[in-house]
């Protein structure tokens, strides 16, 4: 059975950062593609970061470029989202991710791509 855990979220004031953290239990680890999502109330699901289980492709959306990093630890299972210079539009329900398909780039492949999916942590960002 696969299973995405998600620790690390927290509030936090502008400028300040946190660290997520997802461990992945059963196969998903193993699947092409990870990556953190959010969503924030009353808005459509969006993507953050995504990366390729080999590590040789991380994109970012434009409004995390230069504040957020995706990595990964393959041998524990693990993927983070280091997130710096936290604005208030951060603020969100953030989701880890896996995706066992193939075929599709992991980010152009959208949200729906993914068929694994966390319980998410919050994410609240004070002005």
């Amino acid at each position: 059975q696969v299973q995405l855990v998600e620790v690390g979220g927290g509030s936090v004031q502008a400028g300040g950062s946190l660290r997520l953290s997802c461990t992945a239990y059963g196969h998903a680890y193993s699947n092409n593609c990870m990556g953190w999502f959010r969503q924030a109330p009353g808005k459509e699901r969006e993507g953050v970061a995504t990366i390729t289980i080999d590590g040789d492709r991380a994109v970012y959306a434009d409004s995390v470029k230069g504040r957020f990093t995706i990595s990964q630890d393959n041998p524990k299972n693990r993927l983070y989202l280091q997130m710096n210079s936290l604005k208030p539009e951060d603020t969100a329900m953030y989701y880890c991710a896996s995706s066992s398909r193939w075929g599709k780039d992991c980010w152009s492949g959208g949200w729906d791509y993914y068929n694994y999916w966390g319980q998410g942590t919050q994410v609240t960002v004070s002005s």
